[in-house]
Parts: C-alpha cells; structure tokens; sequence
C-alpha cells in the first residue's frame, strides 16, 4: 500500500536510528537523513548506509521524499515542521511536539491548512496490550474509569557525569524528566481510558544540581569521554503528579530518570467500576485483569484471543516476543497506509497534532502547578 512512498529522517541519534532501522524493515524507500551539522550527517549516514542531506532546504526541495520525520532536538521541531507542511510533506514528529502550547497550537493549525498527515510519535499506544485495553474501556468491561496510577522510570541519568541535550531547558524544554517520558505515560493512560485530564498537582525535584557537560557530543544512552565542565541544572530529575479527570476519576504519576537499575520501567493500573487492568512495559506481553468476585486474569498477547483493537496492533503469532521496536514498526504501518490512502482512516490509533497540543498544554499546567504549589486547571 506504501509502496514508491519515500521518507527521510532528521536526526541521526538514537531515536533516529530506530526510526530508519523501523522504515527499512516496513520496505519504505529511504531518500536520505539529516544530521545535526553537514559533518556529523555526513558520517552518521555513512555508518547507516544511507544519504546525507547537506540542510534542511535540500531534503525539502527533493520530490522523492513524501514523508518526513522529525527526531531532532525539541527546539528545532517548531520551525522545522513549519517548512516540512509548507513544503506539502507529510510529517512524523517525535514528542513533546513543541516547547510550548502555544508553539503546539500554531502546528496543529499549519496542519489542518497543509492536509498533510501529520502524527506524533507516541510509539507505546502500539503496544498490543496496550490496544486491548482501550478496547475494553471501549466496549464497558472496566466500567466507569475510577482511578488512574503508575509511574514512569529510568536510570540513565542518575549519576552527575551522565549528560545529554534534554538536559538544557533551552534545547530539551523547561519539562525534562515530565516532558521526555513522562508525556509517554499520559498519552498512554488518556488513550486508554479515554479521558485526559482537567487539573494537576506537580511537585517536581531535582536531585542533581551541577552536572559535567562533556565538550563534544554525547549519545542517548552512552558516556562521551575526554573534558568536561560544570554546570548548574534547571530542569526536573522526577516529579509526582496528582490529577483529576472530568469524569470525577482522579490519578497520580511518578516520573523519574534517576532511578538506579530502572533501565525503562513504564506501569499503568486502571481501575474501574466493574474491573481493573494493569500493565508495565519491561514485561509488554501479559495484561492483568482484576475482579472483586471472580478470579483475575493474567492476559498474554495472542492475537487469536484478543479484541479487535489488540489483535489489529499485532503481527506475530502468541509466544513470539513483540517489543519496543515493533511498537513503532505498528505506528508506522498505520501512517504510511494513511499517507497512501490520502487521510486518516477511523481505526487508526496514531497520535495527531491535536495530541501532542493537547500534551503540551498539560506540561504548561504542571510546570505553573510545580511553580505555584496548587492544584491549576488544563486549558481548554
């Protein structure tokens, strides 16, 4: 269905290269990759066996790309998304989408005008559990939506040598811990249950207040060797976030990316008026299912015993591991038919512009909650 669809990627770090290694494997034709500067895209494309464009101009003048997508530092994505729509590409776009809401609001507005697709790149709504479980919500085999819990943490960023670019407010954002993989769980747990919150109470730390920033670059993930130098840190470590829904559900989030042997450790507990469910992701193929008068249930993923919603998200039979890498492999699947298709089909699950506005304006009332000690409203 995507077939003569071309992309190209800008960004050549870690989430870039899951990018292109997950295009590659869907058969897209790959134009090209985007590095930081002409240098570094120049080698890094050589490592991954693809074309280094010379800027952002040249991607964009070439017919061949029909698709780009966006894992760039986050202060980059406002303008480079701009002239990826103006251009008339499609657009994948990492989270958090923007800086700001206001940013945020601007790009879902350039969307609407570009009739482009343009997604966002929640990959954990396309684990296949994670799809059952939206489809329970959906059908009522929870109930009502009562109280939403879990917590987000790593660890590696839990040591004053450790670096990486999230960590300047004016790169990564004034959000860190919240706005990198915090955001995740939120998307996640208001896709679900199909609800997104109202108000939030934010208390958020930072434990390590000077770090060594490394003089060259630094990899997600690695440590960069040679010299270094002190600077102070001003974005969050952790957080814990209370939050009220709409429907009068309340919920309550931990976040953290200091905390030690956590490498990815992402839980979700759903509790309902009729059932609960849980979740984590170091552990993505069993579902647990809580009742008051019946034996629980532990579901793993098959898709010949799952609804609708789950079975779609799979693509291995049961027993056979499906993982990080093939969320994002499910992710694009469903945009690139869409792209091929020329809009949003109604089964598809993927995050929108709208999404990540919506995110956007949470963070804002976290980062005022955290500010002001007290309990702030959600825009609208």
């Amino acid at each position: 269905m995507s077939e003569g669809i071309g992309a190209a990627v800008i960004g050549t770090g870690f989430i870039g290269t899951v990018h292109l290694q997950t295009l590659r494997r869907l058969g897209i034709r790959i134009a090209g990759v985007l590095g930081s500067s002409e240098r570094r895209g120049a080698e890094r494309a050589q490592a991954l066996g693809a074309r280094a464009f010379a800027s952002l101009d040249a991607l964009l003048a070439d017919p061949g790309v029909d698709v780009v997508h966006v894992t760039s530092p986050n202060h980059l994505h406002f303008a480079q998304v701009l002239a990826i729509l103006g251009a008339g590409k499609h657009v994948v776009c990492e989270k958090p989408l923007a800086m700001t809401a206001t940013e945020a609001a601007e790009m879902v507005v350039r969307a609407r005008v570009a009739g482009r697709i343009a997604a966002v790149c929640y990959n954990t709504r396309f684990y296949p559990l994670n799809q059952q479980a939206r489809g329970m919500v959906r059908i009522g085999e929870l109930g009502e939506v009562r109280l939403v819990t879990g917590h987000y943490h790593q660890d590696w960023l839990a040591k004053e040598s450790d670096w990486n670019w999230r960590l300047t407010p004016e790169v990564g954002g004034a959000l860190r811990a919240v706005g990198d993989i915090g955001t995740h769980w939120l998307d996640l747990t208001s896709y679900i249950a199909g609800i997104e919150p109202s108000e939030v109470f934010a208390d958020l730390a930072i434990f390590i207040s000077e770090r060594d920033r490394p003089m060259g670059p630094a990899e997600t993930f690695s440590r960069s060797a040679g010299a270094t130098e002190r600077v102070r840190i001003r974005t969050d470590d952790a957080g814990l976030i209370l939050l009220r829904y709409p429907n009068g559900a309340r919920g309550s989030l931990t976040v953290s990316q200091v905390s030690h042997g956590r490498k990815n450790w992402m839980t979700w507990d759903i509790s309902g008026s009729e059932a609960s469910a849980a979740w984590e992701s170091e552990t993505p193929e069993r579902l647990w299912i809580g009742h008051r008068d019946g034996p629980n249930g532990l579901m793993t993923r098959d898709p010949s015993q799952m609804n609708a919603l789950g079975a779609g998200a799979a693509t291995l039979p049961g027993g056979h591991v499906e993982g990080f890498a093939d969320t994002f492999a499910a992710l694009f699947r469903q945009v690139y038919r869409d792209v091929a298709t020329g809009g949003r089909q109604s089964d598809s699950a993927w995050a929108t512009f709208e999404d990540g506005y919506a995110e956007m304006r949470l963070c804002d009332a976290i980062l005022q909650s955290a500010g002001e000690g007290r309990w702030i409203s959600v825009p609208a």
